[in-house]
């Protein structure tokens, strides 16, 4: 059984998540990471969810403040051996039930084209296209989604 913690990000199972999901992306970006690096501190989010299995953390994922009515999802991963279980999308529903709580209206994100089940996760979930936002314009890696939250 999963079960899932709010939390924020000096919570010390969401860093170990993260400096796993840090890894994985240093390989997978390549001569681009350090550009997309700068955009991925985890300093004073005030909102984190840390997925267990049993007492072991294996999911996690992030929301912060993007505008007035727009939160932005970071720092979503999952580890190896507990992905395809629905985890990363309870851990996104638990984000955006947060986000509605607290007055937001809808999600934004952004993730790479060489993350092709991320890229899946966001659609399946109801997340759609959307052209490429602030420091990601210009990227040709990136792909930005947007959902609206009810």
């Amino acid at each position: 059984m999963i079960r899932t913690l709010r939390t924020n990000s000096e919570h010390d199972d969401f860093i170990q998540l993260v400096a796993r999901l840090d890894k994985l992306l240093a390989e997978l970006d390549g001569r681009e990471h350090d550009f997309y690096n700068q955009y991925n501190k985890i300093d004073k989010i005030k909102h984190v969810i840390v997925a267990y299995s049993g007492e072991k953390p294996v999911a996690c994922g992030a929301i912060k403040e993007f505008d007035q009515e727009t939160m932005e999802v970071k720092r979503m991963f999952t580890s190896d051996n507990h992905r395809g279980k629905g985890i990363a999308t309870q851990v996104l529903y638990e984000l955006e039930k947060w986000a509605l709580e607290s007055g937001y209206s809808k999600c934004i994100l952004e993730t790479g084209k060489r993350l092709p089940d991320a890229v899946r996760l966001y659609q399946k979930n109801g997340y759609r296209q959307i052209p490429n936002y602030g420091q990601y314009v210009q990227m040709e890696n990136s792909i930005c989604f947007e959902k609206e939250l009810k």
